[in-house]
């Protein structure tokens, strides 16, 4: 669903920063080689990705859902120089290609990748994060959350991804539809979550900005 039409989004994208060439090279392999495309962040909101974590200029960042590394990368633009970015997904036929464009990167030694279950990893982790960037399963978002806010600094951001999942969020709720149950609930209760203060932005498919008080 585009919330927008084509022609605006078309405007915004040529009227904000341009990805670097290593993103642009990586969105093209993922359409080339990679089922389900439309997974990855792409030029703007990847731009809004950079933008956030260069404003927070975090030490520790942790991001749940990894796909190809398009968001990992822009994400990394912000760390400190001491900082970390620690990613994970469960999906081991997108190694390769993350490491390929991690080893890429500029920041590929601050970056470490997790192959296999997100609520197990997050369990061994032992950080602090200033932002974390939930971006996988729909299902397990308030598991995510319940366990990360816990692990967040003070004045720490969490992003939630694809919150308005295509505008289906207003729909009549089929029962079965698993994700949109979800993130239905998810939303309200990081509404309504007295330990933090929330703002749903509009882009592409909803982005939940997330403020841990």
């Amino acid at each position: 669903m585009h919330f927008i039409s084509e022609e605006l989004e078309e405007y915004v994208a040529n009227h904000s920063q341009q990805e670097p060439q290593l993103l642009k090279k990586l969105d093209k392999e993922t359409h080339q080689k990679i089922m389900q495309p439309r997974m990855l962040s792409g030029h703007f909101q990847g731009r809004v990705l950079s933008m956030l974590s260069k404003i927070i200029n975090p030490k520790h960042i942790l991001e749940i859902g990894t796909y190809t590394g398009y968001a990992a990368l822009c994400l990394a633009e912000g760390l400190q120089k001491n900082g970390s970015l620690d990613t994970i997904d469960i999906n081991e036929e997108l190694v390769e290609i993350q490491e390929k464009y991690f080893n890429l990167s500029k920041n590929k030694n601050q970056i470490t990748a997790y192959l296999g279950d997100a609520l197990e990893i997050i369990a061994t982790l032992n950080k602090k994060y200033d932002l974390v960037f939930i971006d996988a399963d729909k299902e397990n978002y308030i598991n995510y959350y319940n366990m990360i806010v816990p692990m967040m600094n003070k004045g720490g951001i969490i992003l939630s991804d694809n919150v308005l999942w295509s505008g289906k969020v207003l729909e009549t709720l089929n029962p079965k539809d698993l994700s949109t149950k979800a993130l239905l609930s998810y939303n309200k209760l990081i509404n309504e979550d007295l330990r933090v203060e929330t703002v749903l932005l509009p882009i592409r498919d909803g982005l939940t900005v997330t403020r841990v008080l």
